[in-house]
């Protein structure tokens, strides 16, 4: 019995995690067909049938994500408070791959070009988590006064969840700005993949 016990207390040491039941963001990766054979061909078909951002401009690649809660909230006298909300996070990074095999040098041109982009997408994927953590901060414990049906305090998290959204997309819009502007990560990416196709 004794033996067992340690056990379990080693298993909880080990997945602090799951022992203090916190959420985790299932993430997948999506990709779409290009074509071509060189550089210069794969980085024209990522032009031509790439992913539409906001339905306007074509992108390399793009991170989507999908977000709802459980949520409890408890009538405490007069007031309703937040007692627990629970994210369900599903993730989507959607990644070009050439619809042929490449030539060895492209291949490897390819490789480079591809892990690159990737681990760009990931960062906002690292945003979008953060955003979740940030809305369990200012959300759970939440309490309105003098709303004892629990309707107030729906608006006052709209009003939260709005702004903590809209810092996001902003932090995500700059650190696109930055890695495609000019010597950026994304930009040097590209013209490796280009220029040596």
């Amino acid at each position: 019995m004794g033996r067992r016990f340690c056990l379990l207390l080693v298993c909880l040491a080990l997945s602090p995690a799951a022992a203090r039941g916190e959420w985790q963001a299932v993430e997948k990766v999506k990709t779409y067909q290009i074509a071509g054979q060189s550089g210069p061909e794969l980085y024209a078909s990522i032009g031509e049938v790439g992913p539409k951002v906001g339905g306007l401009a074509r992108a390399i690649a793009h991170t989507s994500f999908k977000l709802t809660w459980t949520r409890k909230y408890e009538t405490q006298g007069d007031a309703c408070v937040l007692v627990s909300a629970v994210p369900k996070l599903a993730i989507t990074y959607t990644l070009p791959k050439p619809a042929k095999p490449l030539p060895i040098a492209t291949q490897e041109q390819w490789e480079a070009f591809i892990s690159g982009v990737h681990r760009h997408e990931l960062v906002h994927g690292d945003f979008i988590k953060e955003m979740v953590r940030k809305i369990e901060a200012a959300t759970v414990g939440l309490t309105v006064q003098a709303d004892p049906k629990c309707r107030k305090i729906k608006a006052e998290m709209t009003k939260r969840l709005g702004a903590l959204s809209n810092a996001q997309r902003l932090q995500s819009r700059e650190f696109d700005r930055a890695e495609l502007s000019n010597g950026g990560n994304v930009h040097q990416l590209i013209l490796q993949l280009v220029n040596g196709g």
